[in-house]
């Protein structure tokens, strides 16, 4: 059985990793006030960015989906990890040696199976690059110096040589005691007549690191021509390493994506080597598949979808090359980005253009990109006889929907009249009305449903949730909606006492829980209460976690996580005057409710009550009222 960490070490750790420093290694993140961080959720695809991060809280919260937790969940989630795991990874990240309880700890044995598999393609990466200074890597060290890599370069990269034996790499990993179970399952080692032997053999290795920069795979190029498999061999699918998840060169090139807003998108390792070495270090490859749905997501999240941002493709000028750059248009939509492509002259990729021409060569290429929209409208035009008037007429047909799915409207406009050009209708209007014709139309198709509606209800940031019903977690009441102004107060006011808590205590302690007038609020007030109160929290920076803890249910504690990390509603700095606006109001709604509540009773009484209840009855109304109008009148000093 696993031992159980250590308590004090799992706080260490949580203490020990900033959320934000973590985030950032899977999505670009910006500044959005009050202290807090926001960007593209990596759980969701969508447009405007709705996941916030609270570095002072060390949570996180997607206001879309409604994910949200503090680093160790965010870790949990996003890489599929078990709770230790987790707690491992980020301990070896901090330097912390993790204590294990129950027993002790037996290394190899008593981890999860990603950590020991991402610690397998470690030792092995090492293990390559260690091989490449071996006699018999001579080919090897030929093959880059001949393509304009030397000792830097492989080093920068990690490249490295698999022995040509049948079981070097495994044999050495046993010795670091990894089970030949853990050597098939990473797909290091296969099964062989006598058990494992060593997957790549006497080829050139890249590995191929994770946006978090952690080895989950290799790419390994035959060397010898009496080496009968494939020219490039990858990595099979394993737990850890999913190639159309995966792009080659993120960990260097993220930074610079989300800096620059532009990815430069190559075919192979060795193009990525050459434009990174000739100063274009925002380019990535695919390891041995097409671009596709997932890496657009990974992308996306460094790029934030912003209107300035690109995606430029780089491919050669042949008829693969075409067909690959025609497939990537497709895809075109859903980027926020614009999309762009770079033909390499003289069919030579990147590597080759540096090789024959220098760096320099490799940055003009990139810079003398066309949009993409451009290259497939002239592909499609060229397939039809513009000579005739039936020629022209399917040309239109099938180039104007390409021209009204360009998403800047003022680039819309000008191809249209470009494409009147190509085609040679003299009637430049006509083409210009069919193109907003079928652009408005597909605005419409997007009103009407589907994803486009959610983006447009997400298109300040925040979720549907925020502005519909939220079913109440804990105690089940009536669906709770949000638009009510005495519900906005009330959650605002939790916020603060969350967020703030020195600007709302002592006050906001002497609150009952029949003050909050939608039952999960009311629930979370009192996981205030049980963790020590405002009182307790504006001294102690771990309140948060606290009252996190003493939710009921995993509905109540998103909730805590959620207020703890959604910004609160001023443009400027909350300050005493404001957390006392949102005292006075919910106190005031809850006076103005038990008021109408007494009003009822006095009604159902009637003239026949007995005297001294009645009497009672009047002057509770009577001491509800005066407080109620002391509120309105003195505000906060009548609290």
């Amino acid at each position: 059985m696993a031992g159980r960490i250590n308590d004090d070490d799992v706080k260490a750790v949580r203490d020990a990793v900033p959320i934000d420093a973590v985030v950032s290694e899977y999505l670009q993140l910006r500044n959005a006030g009050g202290g807090n961080l926001k960007g593209l959720c990596p759980f969701h695809d969508e447009k405007s960015p709705s996941f916030h991060v609270s570095p002072a809280k060390g949570l996180y919260h997607c206001f879309g989906c409604q994910e949200g937790g503090d680093t160790v969940d965010f870790v949990m989630k996003i890489d599929h990890l078990s709770f230790a795991e987790t707690i491992e990874r980020l301990a070896s990240q901090a330097g912390i040696t993790l204590r294990y309880e129950e027993g002790g700890y037996t290394p190899g044995r008593q981890q999860g199976e990603r950590t020991r598999l991402v610690e397998a393609h470690k030792a092995a990466a090492q293990f390559y690059v260690e091989q490449l200074d071996s006699p018999e890597a001579e080919i090897a060290r030929k093959f880059l110096a001949e393509r304009g890599f030397d000792q830097s370069a492989a080093q920068h990269f990690g490249v490295g040589y698999s022995p040509a034996g049948w079981d070097h790499l495994t044999r050495f990993l046993r010795g670091r005691r990894f089970s030949d179970q853990e050597l098939v399952l990473s797909g290091l080692s296969q099964e062989g007549r006598r058990g494992p032997i060593d997957r790549f053999r006497g080829r050139l290795m890249w590995p191929i690191r994770d946006i978090a920069g952690e080895v989950v795979g290799f790419g390994a190029r035959k060397l010898r021509d009496d080496d009968n498999g494939p020219k490039y061999l990858n990595t099979p699918e394993t737990p850890i390493y999913r190639k159309s998840q995966v792009l080659y060169g993120i960990d260097l090139a993220k930074k610079e994506i989300a800096k620059t807003n532009r990815a430069v998108v190559v075919e192979g390792y060795t193009d990525v080597m050459a434009c990174h070495l000739a100063g274009v270090t925002t380019a990535i490859a695919t390891s041995g598949t097409a671009f596709g749905e997932g890496h657009i997501k990974i992308l996306r999240r460094l790029l934030m979808d912003n209107s300035g941002s690109e995606v430029v493709f780089t491919f050669d000028g042949d008829a693969a090359g075409q067909k690959a750059a025609l497939r990537a248009f497709e895809d075109d939509q859903k980027f926020a980005a614009e999309t762009s492509i770079a033909i390499t002259p003289g069919g030579m990729d990147p590597c080759d253009l540096r090789l024959a021409k220098g760096d320099q060569a490799v940055a003009d290429l990139v810079e003398a990109r066309t949009p993409l929209f451009e290259f497939a409208l002239r592909h499609v035009v060229s397939r039809h006889n513009l000579d005739t008037t039936v020629g022209r007429a399917a040309a239109l047909d099938e180039a104007a929907p390409i021209v009204a799915h360009i998403k800047n409207s003022s680039i819309q406009h000008e191809s249209a009249v470009q494409l009147a050009g190509m085609l040679g209708i003299l009637d430049t209007q006509f083409v210009v009305k069919r193109v907003a014709q079928l652009a408005r139309w597909a605005r419409e198709r997007g009103r009407d449903g589907g994803p486009a509606q959610g983006r447009q209800q997400q298109r300040h940031g925040q979720p549907p949730a925020a502005e519909q019903a939220r079913a109440a977690p804990g105690p089940r009441g009536p669906a709770l909606n949000l638009r009510s102004p005495a519900h906005r107060v009330e959650r605002e006011l939790l916020k603060l006492a969350l967020q703030r808590p020195d600007l709302v205590s002592p006050a906001f302690d002497a609150y009952g829980a029949d003050e909050f007038t939608a039952p999960p609020y009311a629930v979370v007030r009192q996981c205030i209460e049980d963790a020590g109160g405002a009182v307790a929290g504006a001294a102690d920076q771990g309140f948060v976690p606290r009252v996190r803890e003493a939710a009921p249910d995993d509905t109540v504690r998103a909730m805590v996580t959620e207020l703890a990390v959604e910004p609160l509603h001023t443009r400027r700095d909350p300050d005493v005057a404001y957390a006392g606006v949102q005292l006075v109001a919910v106190r005031l709604a809850a006076v103005n409710q038990r008021v109408t509540e007494i009003r009822g009773t006095l009604q159902r009484l009637g003239p026949r009550a007995e005297p001294d209840h009645l009497a009672a009855v009047q002057n509770e109304l009577w001491v509800l009222q005066q407080y109620g109008q002391s509120l309105r009148e003195r505000g906060y000093a009548a609290l």
